[in-house]
């Protein structure tokens, strides 16, 4: 397994795509008509960034007084009627703890040092990255993209790290240092590789490709948190993970930025998660450059045209061309400064 955090792993096919959503762009937390609701507690996104406290601690999932700001009542959608954590993008399988279950409409106000905690997490933050990526066109004016129904796994991984896997089309989440389910960005990093794997099965299987998958994991997790809970104040945009990144990391927390300075080929090292610093750098621009909603759908509009073993330099050029085909030609402009800027184009 690949060090610290994130490995998508590359082998096989992904399930069929379900039925596509067609309808109008979504605002945060909006249900689908018809879906069913529940009311849950959650973290938007994390505690560190929601506090701004850098010396949070996991403390063995203990449920300090400290966290208690942080917790935010949320209403679950799309959910199937089952009573369960399971609805139209994502089931949630759990080996610690009973499986969460609502009644009267709502699920227990769950806190950290609770199983179900983290399960209400990833259902409703998988759901959310879906909504993110609807409210850009996708499903509606523009093809639908990942609209399947996931098998998120929770508690059946101890070490400190977590996977997609496309042979089962499932991601699972660690519980090693903070259990990653407690990070809303650590889970919408995981969906970011199961998006890929639905426009492209089998997404990642070289050096390159495989940085492209844990940079667009990376950005994703960014986007989809500010777009759901407003861009961050207390704690910078660009750092990724602040609460699941306190184990291994110095204040201020980060798993890893997207505003660093790596450039192509000099500072190619060899490993995924490294130099995707350089792809991730490249999308923060085009964002900085064109603003979220342009910027993330031309990025995840190109990625239809990505090979599974797609270079640097190709990924670029079919992201330029999305973005002319798309906005025109200064957006085009913007793009392919972004990626001439990292010396990818």
């Amino acid at each position: 397994m690949p060090p610290k955090r994130f490995p998508a792993l590359v082998a096989g096919l992904a399930g069929a795509l379900a039925a596509a959503v067609a309808g109008a762009a979504l605002t945060p937390g909006a249900a689908h008509a018809g879906a069913g609701t529940a009311t849950a507690t959650v973290f938007a996104p994390n505690p560190v960034q929601q506090l701004g406290l850098q010396d949070l601690t996991d403390a063995k999932d203990a449920d300090l007084p400290e966290f208690g700001p942080a917790y935010t009542q949320v209403t679950l959608t799309d959910l199937d009627g089952s009573g369960t954590l399971t609805g139209r993008y994502v089931r949630v399988k759990s080996t610690t703890g009973p499986a969460a279950k609502v009644s009267g409409g709502a699920f227990p106000a769950y806190h950290r040092d609770a199983d179900q905690f983290e399960q209400i997490m990833g259902y409703h933050w998988v759901t959310t990255a879906q909504h993110y990526i609807q409210s850009l066109g996708f499903g509606g004016t523009l093809r639908p993209v990942n609209q399947r129904q996931i098998e998120l796994r929770i508690g059946q991984y101890g070490g400190d790290n977590s996977f997609f896997r496309d042979d089962k089309a499932n991601i699972t989440l660690g519980k090693g240092g903070v259990d990653d389910g407690e990070d809303a960005e650590v889970i919408v990093h995981e969906y970011g590789h199961s998006v890929q794997d639905g426009q492209v099965p089998g997404f990642g299987t070289t050096l390159e490709s495989g940085a492209i998958g844990e940079a667009f994991g990376d950005y994703l997790a960014v986007a989809v948190s500010s777009w759901a809970t407003g861009t961050p104040t207390r704690t910078d945009e660009a750092c990724v993970a602040d609460w699941d990144s306190v184990s291994y990391t110095s204040a201020p927390h980060c798993l890893r930025r997207l505003d660093g300075t790596k450039h192509y080929p000099e500072d190619v090292r060899g490993e995924v998660h490294a130099d995707g610093e350089i792809w991730s750098r490249a999308l923060w621009d085009i964002r900085r450059a064109l603003g979220d909603r342009k910027a993330s759908t031309l990025i995840i509009e190109a990625q239809f045209a990505f090979a599974p073993d797609t270079t640097f330099k190709a990924a670029a050029e079919a992201t330029v061309t999305a973005a002319r085909r798309l906005y025109g030609a200064s957006a085009a402009s913007a793009v392919t400064k972004a990626f001439g800027d990292r010396g990818i184009l």
